[in-house]
């Protein structure tokens, strides 16, 4: 294009690019950048009780990475500096590889995602909007404080996969190594220190959100 003729998008345009962002990742199938980590893991012979109990998980870790779609996107939507921006849209293209993954997952166990996505990126996306309005070192913090929590919980979900079901833990081992290096990438940005209310405030979320979406 004639650079004569670029411009900054428009607010209405901004607008419109969110609202495709939010139907893009609710109800369009994902497409990934890269192979999915289990694909060649053999698929396995899971019993009723730990088919269910994995796609409860699955389903979790898909309405998670919902979450990190609407968190990193509502960040980077207010963020006043262009590289924690676009390291924020960075981070948010490899959370869609988890999110493709985790739907892929979640077919091959006869399930699907949670019926409360929506509500999940709508709440997600308002926390990532007041968390960049903030300034960029406390939109950078509230990354690292994010990620570290999904470490946390990506640890408890592998020690609970069938010991067999290789196909999945492959998944999450790559989720979480991803994971560790947002939060890194973030620190050494300059990322700002959450007071300590906060982080105990995401915990408290992020349990509701997995107990319901477990089920849900």
């Amino acid at each position: 294009m004639n650079p004569a003729f670029r411009h900054d998008p428009t607010p209405t345009e901004r607008l419109l690019g969110e609202a495709q962002a939010a139907l893009t990742t609710l109800f369009a199938r994902p497409h990934a950048a890269r192979p999915n980590p289990g694909e060649s893991r053999p698929l396995p012979r899971l019993d009723p009780r730990a088919r269910r109990h994995t796609a409860g998980l699955m389903r979790v870790n898909h309405a998670g990475e919902v979450c990190a779609q609407a968190l990193y996107l509502g960040q980077a939507a207010v963020a006043r500096d262009p590289a924690t921006r676009e390291q924020l849209r960075a981070a948010a293209q490899e959370e869609t590889d988890h999110l493709a993954w985790c739907a892929e997952r979640l077919e091959e166990l006869g399930s699907s995602p949670s019926r409360l996505n929506p509500l999940w990126y709508a709440g997600s996306y308002a926390i990532g909007v007041a968390a960049g309005l903030r300034g960029d070192g406390w939109n950078l913090g509230f990354v690292v404080e994010t990620e570290r929590q999904v470490e946390a919980h990506l640890d408890q979900h592998l020690a609970q996969l069938a010991a067999e079901d290789d196909r999945s833990r492959a998944i999450l081992e790559v989720m979480k190594a991803d994971e560790a290096r947002h939060a890194d990438e973030a620190l050494a940005a300059g990322a700002r220190r959450l007071p300590t209310p906060v982080p105990q405030a995401m915990r408290l979320a992020s349990a509701v959100m997995k107990a319901l979406a477990y089920r849900i």
